[in-house]
C-alpha cells in the first residue's frame, strides 16, 4: 500500500521504504522538479526506488500496446485483403473479356488446364488453413472430451487467478518482490503463460479476428497476461487490472451446462445472474481499490487512502442498494467518477437482478432432491392422483398395524406441491413417506426417485373425475413411461373403466404373471354388488375382509359388538406346514378351524406344468402338496404364522393356539413309498393299512425305504382324473340301465311328480336348456353339439346376440307379467353419460356355475339412450330385459313387481358430473327413498299364483322367442309380497315344503332388499332414517354398509396395499366376485369386446366344476338343530364333512340378540365367527357350495312345461338349504318354539 499522505508514518514495514521516505523528507525543497517528472508522475513515497520514481505505466502500457497494436494490425489487414479482393476481382474481368474475344478455334485443353493449375494453389492453401483451423476449434470446443476438459481447466486457472489476485491485494499497489522467491508470481507466471497459449487457439479458431479482439474475454487476457511478463522483466509488480479476472465468473453456467449439472432453464437462468452480478461486483470493487490505494496521477497520488479490498467490495454494495452509510467513500476523483457511473448501471442492476434472483430461488421446487435409497430397505414409488384423501387412505392401510413390520419406503412423486394439510400428513409418517415433485412422464424425474431400483409403482387414479376415460388414458400414459424407462419395474395402477383395461395389453412389457396388476375399480364394484345379489351381505364381508381394520373392543351386548369382531378379521397368505402334506383340503381346513383358529378357504395349487391357479374350497380331491400357499381369514398376520409352524410331532396336543411356535424339528421328506401308497389309497378311498392295492411285502418293508422325494412330484392331478374318470364311468352305467328300461309316464306327468331328475324321455330341447355337468363321454354323445350355450372359456353362460328392442318390456307387458325372483337395476343415465359397465353386474350373474334354472332374471329400468349404449355389452347374455323409464317412477317400479324382487340395485352415471360432494348421490338417495316409501298390497298372493303367473291374452307360452319376456317367469313359491326369499329345501322325493308369507296387509317398501352406490362416504346418513349413525362416522361402522345395503368405491382403496403385499389377494377376490373372469377372457374382450359363444367340450364344461358363494338357512334342514343355540364351530365342521360346505360368516337378524316378538328385519355381517359362537334359528350362514352336477338335469325350462307347486317349491334361489336328515332327537319344545317363529317372519 501507499504511505499516508501526512507523511507522519508510512504503511509496511520494509527498510527500503523507510530509507526512501527519509531521503525524501532531507531533501531540498527549494529544488525544482525535473522535466522527466512532469511527464511521469513523481511520488516521494515510492517504495521500490529511490528517486521515487512510479512504473505503473509501464504495465499499463504494455496491455495498450497489445490491444491497440493488434487491432491496428486486424484493420491493416483487413484493409489490405479488400483491396486486394477488389484488384483480383478487376484482373477476372479483364481475363473473361479477354476470353470472349479469344477466337473460337482456341484449343480449349489449354486454358481448362491453367484454370486447373492457377485452382490448385489455393486450394491447397485453404485447405492447410482449414484444417489448422479446425483443430483449434475442436481444442476448445466443448464437444469433444478435449475442448471440455480445456474449457473446464481453464475456467479452473482463471478463478486461481483471481484467488492470487485477492491474496496480493493485501500487498502495496505497486512493490518490487523478488520473482525466485516470491510463490504467488511465479504461480500466476504460469497461469498466464497458460493463458496466453489458450488465446493464440482462440484466435486461430476464430472466424471473424476483429470481433473476437473486441469480446470480453480477449479484453481480459490484455490486461492481466502482459503486465505479468512486465513484472519479471522489472522486477516490479503492480496490481494493476488483475481484478478483471472477475469478468471470467460470466461463463459460470456455460461451465456448468458443459459438464450437465445445469439441465433446466430455471438454474441456467438463475446461474447466469448471480454470475453477472457477482462479477460485475467483484470488478467494480477492484477498480475502486485500484484507484483509492493509488491516488489520482495529476494529483501526485497525494489524495489517496487506505481501503482493502474486501473494504471496497462493502462500499460497492451499500451503493448498488442506495444505503450508503458514509462510512466509507471515495475521496479520489477518478474513484467519484466512477461511482457517478456506477450508481446508474449498479443501481439498475441491483433493483432488477435480485428480486428475479430471489423469485427463482423462491420457486425452485422444495421437494426437488432425489431420494437416496437404504440399504437393506424396500421402497415404493406412488403417483398418480395424490392428494390428502388417498394419500391417507393409502398409508391407514398400507401402515396397519396388524401387518408385519413394514420395511419399506414410500416415495410419493407428483407434479404439484403439496397443500399444508397433506405436507403436514407426510411429517406425522416422516420415518417411512418422502414427496418428490414431479412428474412419472419425465425420465429425470422417474430418475430422481430412483425407479430402477424401487420394489413396485403403484398408480392412484381420481374415482371422482367427471371423465373417466381421460383418467384412465393419463394413468395408461404413466404406465408406458415407467415400462418405457424400467420395463422390470412392477406396476400395479387402478382403472375406472373396465374396457380400458384392453390398453395395457398392448403395452409391450407389461406382464400380469410377473406381478403387474390393474385394479378396474368398475370391475370389482360391479362384481361386488351383483355377489350381493346372490348374497346380500358379501360385499361389505369381502370389503372388509381385504381391509386392515383395527379391534374396536364394545362390552355392551349389540349388533355393533359382533360386528366389529368380523370387522377385525383380515385376508392373508401363508405357507402351509409340511404335516398338512398329503391331507385333504376339508381335513386341513377343519384342522386349522378347530386346532389354529384359522379359516382357510383356498390355496395355490401347482399342477405337473407348475402352473399355479387358485383354488377355492377345491374339496376332497386336492391333496397338500409341499409349499402349498394358503389363504387365511385372521384378525393378525402373527396368529397365520400358526399354519406354517404347525408340527403334529409338537403342538398335537397343545390346546392353546398361541403356544404354537416354531419348534426344532427337521422337516423330513415324504418316501417313495409314501407317495405311491397316497396315489394309491386315494384311487382305493381306503386307509393307509387297509389298502390292498400294494402287495405285503410293500408294506411290511414300509420302514426301510427312504424318505427321499417330496409330494411335489406326486400328480395329484392323476389321482383326481383316475376318480373322476371312475365317477363318469359310473353314472354312465346308470344312465344306460335307464335307456334300457324307460318309463311308461309321459314327460309332464314324470314332472308334475317331481321323481324323474334323470328321465332319458326328456326332449333334447328341452335338455338342451340344462346340459349334463360332468365331462363324459356318454354325456358328449348326447349333447346336441350344434348349440351354443356358454362363451367360449365355458366361464359364462351365453345366448345369441339380440336386438334390444325384442329387450325391451313395454309397462304393460310388464305388468301384466309376474316378475318374481329377478334383480331390477335401477340405473340413473343420459347420452351423454360415462359408461358404469354393466356386463360387470351381469356377468357375475350369468357364471356357469349356476344351472340354466337358477339363474335369475335382470330387468333394467332406466334411459333407453343410455341403455342402448351399454347393450352392445349386454347381448350375448340370457334373461336380460329393458324397461324404458325412471327409476323416481312409482309406475315403473311397480311395473316390474320390485316387491317381488330378489334385489334391487340402484346405480348412477352422473354421480361425477356434479362438483358439489354432497349431491353426487342425490339421484341414489331420492330413488332408495322412494322405494322404501312404497306401499303394496298383497292381494296378488303367491299361494294364489300359479307357476307361470299371469300370461298376457293371445301369447303362446309354449313359443317363449315370440316375446321379448321370454325367461322372466319365475316360480312365484320362491318370494313373498314383500320380497324377503322362503327358505326352501333341496327336500327329498315326495316331501312338501309348507309355504310362508306374510299376512294379507300392506307391506311397506323398507322390506325390499337393495343395495345402492354412493360416491361420497358420508351420504350414507340419509339412506336410513331410523339410525343413529354420526355423520362423522366412517362409512364401514354405518349401519348400511353393515347391513350390505350401501356400497361406495371408496373401500376398494385398500386394493392398492393389499395387492403389493400379496397379489394372489387380488387374484383370489377377481375370482370371488366376478364370476370367473380370468387373464385370458379379458384378452378376448380386448379383441372383440363381446363374449363369443363356444361349443360344449369336456375342458369347457369342467370350468362349471367350481364352487360359489350362497346362504345357508338354519331353520329347517339338517342344521336346524344347531340353529337352536347350537355353536357355530360344529355347524362349521358339520356342513364341511358332510357337504364339502365351507362356511364363513353369518347374516344374522339386527335384534336377534333382543328377545322381543316384533324384531326389525334388517341384518347385519359377521366374518368368521369364533367356534363357540352361538346360533339363532334365524341366522343365514355364509358358504362356499360345491357345484352340484346333477341340479340341473331335471330342470327344464319353464316356458315347455308347466309344474305343480309342490315340484316348484324344490326349487332353490339365493338361499340353500340341505336335503332333511333324522332329527328324532330334537325335542318338541324347540320344535314348538320354531314353527311359532315361523308364521312371524320371512327368511331367506
Amino acid at each position: 500500500m501507499l504511505a499516508v499522505a501526512d507523511g507522519n508514518g508510512s504503511y509496511g514495514s520494509s527498510p527500503r521504504m523507510t530509507n526512501n521516505i527519509n531521503f525524501n523528507k532531507n531533501t531540498d525543497s527549494s529544488v525544482s522538479i525535473s522535466k522527466m517528472d512532469l511527464i511521469i508522475p513523481f511520488s516521494p513515497e515510492v517504495p521500490c526506488d529511490n528517486n521515487g520514481q512510479r512504473m505503473w505505466w509501464a504495465f499499463l502500457a504494455s496491455s495498450m500496446v497489445t490491444f491497440f497494436g493488434g487491432l491496428f494490425i486486424i484493420l491493416l489487414w483487413r484493409t489490405l485483403k479488400y483491396l486486394w479482393t477488389v484488384c483480383c476481382h478487376c484482373n477476372i474481368k479483364n481475363k473473361e473479356a479477354q476470353k470472349v474475344n479469344n477466337h473460337m478455334n482456341s484449343q480449349a485443353d489449354g486454358p481448362t488446364k491453367n484454370q486447373n493449375d492457377k485452382e490448385e494453389a489455393p486450394v491447397s492453401e485453404v485447405g492447410w488453413m482449414t484444417s489448422v483451423k479446425d483443430w483449434a476449434g475442436v481444442m476448445i470446443s466443448a464437444q469433444t472430451l478435449t475442448g471440455r476438459v480445456l474449457v473446464v481447466l481453464v475456467f479452473a486457472l482463471s478463478i486461481g487467478a483471481l484467488g492470487i489476485y485477492f491474496i496480493d491485494s493485501s500487498d502495496p499497489i505497486e512493490s518490487c518482490p523478488n520473482f525466485y522467491k516470491d510463490f504467488t508470481l511465479q504461480i500466476d507466471m504460469a497461469f498466464n503463460v497458460f493463458f496466453l497459449l489458450y488465446f493464440g487457439l482462440r484466435f486461430i479458431a476464430a472466424n471473424d479476428k476483429l470481433w473476437f479482439w473486441l469480446e470480453v474475454n480477449s479484453v481480459v487476457d490484455f490486461f492481466t497476461v502482459p503486465p505479468v511478463f512486465v513484472s519479471v522483466y522489472l522486477n516490479r509488480s503492480w496490481l494493476g487490472l488483475r481484478f478483471l479476472r472477475a469478468l471470467r465468473l460470466i461463463q459460470f453456467s456455460e461451465i456448468l451446462q458443459f459438464l450437465n449439472i445445469l439441465k433446466t432453464s430455471n438454474s441456467i437462468k438463475l446461474v447466469n445472474l448471480c454470475s453477472i452480478f457477482i462479477s460485475t461486483w467483484l470488478t467494480a470493487a477492484g477498480f475502486i481499490h485500484l484507484v483509492e490505494n493509488s491516488g489520482d496521477p495529476w494529483e501526485n497520488f497525494q489524495n489517496s487512502q487506505q481501503l482493502s479490498y474486501w473494504e471496497c467490495v462493502y462500499l460497492l454494495m451499500v451503493t448498488m442498494s442506495t444505503v450508503g452509510y458514509g462510512d466509507v467513500y471515495a475521496r479520489t476523483t477518478l474513484g467519484r467518477l466512477f461511482m457517478v457511473f456506477f450508481i446508474l448501471g449498479g443501481l439498475a442492476m441491483f433493483a432488477s437482478y435480485v428480486p428475479e434472483i430471489i423469485e427463482l430461488i423462491g420457486n425452485r421446487k422444495k421437494y426437488g432432491g432425489s431420494y437416496s435409497a437404504v440399504n437393506g430397505r424396500k421402497h415404493i414409488v406412488v403417483c398418480g392422483h395424490i392428494t390428502l384423501e388417498s394419500v391417507s387412505n393409502f398409508l391407514k392401510d398400507f401402515l396397519h398395524k396388524d401387518r408385519d413390520d413394514v420395511n419399506v419406503e414410500i416415495v410419493f412423486l407428483h407434479n404439484i406441491s403439496p397443500n399444508l394439510e397433506l405436507e403436514a400428513l407426510f411429517k406425522r409418517h416422516f420415518t417411512q413417506v418422502e414427496f418428490y415433485q414431479g412428474s412419472v412422464l419425465n425420465p429425470h424425474d422417474l430418475a430422481r426417485v430412483k425407479i430402477e431400483s424401487a420394489d413396485a409403482c403403484l398408480i392412484l387414479a381420481n374415482k371422482y373425475c367427471a371423465d373417466p376415460d381421460a383418467e384412465d388414458a393419463s394413468n395408461i400414459m404413466r404406465v408406458i413411461s415407467i415400462k418405457n424407462y424400467h420395463p422390470k419395474i412392477r406396476i400395479i395402477t387402478q382403472m375406472l373403466q373396465y374396457h380400458n383395461k384392453a390398453h395395457l395389453l398392448n403395452i409391450p412389457s407389461w406382464n400380469w404373471k410377473e406381478g403387474d396388476d390393474a385394479i378396474c375399480l368398475a370391475e370389482l364394484k360391479a362384481g361386488f354388488i351383483a355377489q350381493s345379489c346372490l348374497a346380500q351381505g358379501l360385499s361389505t364381508m369381502l370389503a372388509n375382509l381385504f381391509s386392515m381394520r383395527s379391534y374396536i373392543k364394545i362390552e355392551e351386548d349389540t349388533w355393533q359388538k359382533y360386528y366389529l369382531e368380523g370387522v377385525a378379521n383380515e385376508m392373508y397368505t401363508e405357507y402351509l406346514s409340511s404335516a398338512f402334506v398329503g391331507l385333504s383340503f376339508p381335513t386341513v381346513c377343519e384342522l386349522c378351524y378347530v386346532k389354529l383358529k384359522l379359516l382357510l378357504i383356498a390355496i395355490e395349487y401347482k399342477s405337473e406344468q407348475r402352473e399355479s391357479s387358485i383354488l377355492i374350497n377345491p374339496g376332497n380331491h386336492v391333496k397338500m402338496q409341499e409349499g402349498t400357499l394358503g389363504f387365511f381369514i385372521a384378525s393378525d398376520a402373527k396368529e397365520v404364522k400358526r399354519a406354517f409352524f404347525y408340527c403334529k410331532a409338537c403342538h398335537d396336543d397343545i390346546t392353546d393356539p398361541k403356544r404354537i411356535k416354531k419348534c426344532g424339528c427337521k422337516r423330513t421328506k415324504m418316501s417313495v413309498y409314501k407317495r405311491m401308497k397316497l396315489a394309491c389309497c386315494f384311487d382305493c378311498g381306503r386307509s393307509e393299512h387297509d389298502c390292498s392295492c400294494m402287495s405285503g411285502s410293500v408294506h411290511s418293508n414300509m420302514d426301510s425305504l427312504q424318505r427321499a422325494f417330496p409330494l411335489s412330484s406326486v400328480s395329484v392331478h392323476d389321482c383326481s382324473t383316475s376318480l373322476r374318470a371312475s365317477k363318469y364311468k359310473f353314472n354312465g352305467y346308470v344312465r344306460s340301465l335307464e335307456d334300457e328300461h324307460p318309463s311308461t309316464l309321459s314327460p309332464k306327468k314324470k314332472q308334475r311328480n317331481g321323481g324323474m331328475r334323470n328321465s332319458p324321455n326328456c326332449s333334447p330341447k328341452m335338455m338342451r336348456h340344462d346340459p349334463l355337468l360332468i365331462p363324459g363321454n356318454e354325456q358328449i354323445e348326447n349333447m346336441d353339439a350344434s348349440v351354443k350355450r356358454y362363451d367360449s372359456t365355458g366361464m359364462f353362460h351365453w345366448c345369441p346376440s339380440k336386438d334390444i328392442e325384442k329387450a325391451i318390456l313395454t309397462r304393460s307387458e310388464a305388468s301384466m307379467t309376474v316378475l318374481s325372483g329377478h334383480v331390477v337395476v335401477c340405473i340413473f343415465g343420459d347420452v351423454t353419460s360415462a359408461l358404469v359397465g354393466l356386463r360387470n353386474l351381469v356377468m357375475p350373474l350369468r357364471a356357469s356355475n349356476f344351472h340354466y334354472h337358477e339363474l335369475k332374471p335382470i330387468v333394467f329400468v332406466g334411459s333407453l339412450d343410455y341403455l342402448r349404449r351399454e347393450w352392445e355389452t349386454l347381448h350375448n347374455f340370457p334373461k336380460v330385459s329393458i324397461l324404458p323409464g325412471t327409476p323416481l317412477s312409482r309406475a315403473d317400479l311397480r311395473a316390474v313387481n320390485i316387491n317381488l324382487c330378489d334385489m334391487c340395485v340402484i346405480l348412477s352415471a352422473n354421480q361425477n358430473n356434479i362438483d358439489d360432494a354432497s349431491l353426487q348421490d342425490k339421484e341414489c338417495i331420492l330413488a332408495t327413498l322412494n322405494i322404501k316409501s312404497m306401499q303394496f298390497d298383497d292381494s296378488i298372493g303367491v299361494l294364489q299364483a300359479n307357476s307361470q303367473g299371469f300370461t298376457p291374452p293371445g301369447m303362446d307360452r309354449s313359443s317363449p322367442d315370440n316375446s321379448p319376456v321370454h325367461g322372466l317367469v319365475r316360480q312365484a313359491s320362491i318370494t313373498t309380497g314383500s320380497n324377503i326369499p322362503i327358505i326352501t329345501e333341496l327336500a327329498k322325493p315326495g316331501k312338501l315344503l309348507p309355504l310362508v308369507s306374510f299376512s294379507q296387509e300392506k307391506n311397506s317398501g323398507n322390506n325390499i332388499q337393495m343395495i345402492t352406490e354412493l360416491v361420497n362416504d358420508s351420504n350414507v346418513q340419509f339412506l336410513d332414517q331410523d339410525d343413529d349413525d354420526d355423520p362423522d362416522t366412517e362409512l364401514y361402522l354405518t349401519q348400511p354398509f353393515a347391513c350390505g345395503t350401501a356400497f361406495a368405491i371408496s373401500v376398494l382403496d385398500s386394493l392398492m396395499s393389499a395387492t403389493y403385499f400379496n397379489d394372489n389377494i387380488l387374484t383370489l377376490i377377481r375370482t370371488l366376485v366376478t364370476g370367473g373372469a380370468t387373464p385370458e377372457l379379458e384378452g378376448l374382450l380386448a379383441e372383440e369386446n363381446a363374449l363369443r359363444g363356444g361349443y360344449s367340450t369336456p375342458q369347457t364344461l369342467a370350468n362349471r366344476d367350481r364352487c360359489r358363494v350362497a346362504q345357508l338357512a338354519l331353520y329347517d334342514g339338517p342344521f336346524a338343530d344347531l340353529g337352536d343355540g347350537g355353536c357355530y364351530g360344529d355347524l362349521f365342521c358339520k356342513a364341511l364333512k358332510t357337504y364339502n360346505m365351507l362356511c364363513f360368516g353369518i347374516y344374522r337378524l339386527r335384534d336377534a340378540h333382543l328377545s322381543t316378538p316384533g324384531q326389525c328385519t334388517k341384518r347385519y355381517v359377521i366374518t368368521n365367527p369364533p367356534y363357540e359362537f352361538e346360533l339363532v334359528p334365524t341366522d343365514l350362514i355364509f358358504c362356499l357350495m360345491q357345484f352340484d352336477h346333477n341340479a340341473g338335469q331335471s330342470r327344464v325350462s319353464l316356458s315347455h312345461s308347466s309344474h305343480s307347486s309342490h315340484s316348484s317349491s324344490k326349487k332353490c334361489s339365493s338361499v340353500h338349504s340341505i336335503p332333511a336328515t333324522n332329527r328324532q332327537n330334537r325335542s318338541s319344545k324347540a320344535r314348538e318354539a320354531r314353527d311359532k317363529q315361523k308364521k312371524e317372519m320371512v327368511y331367506r
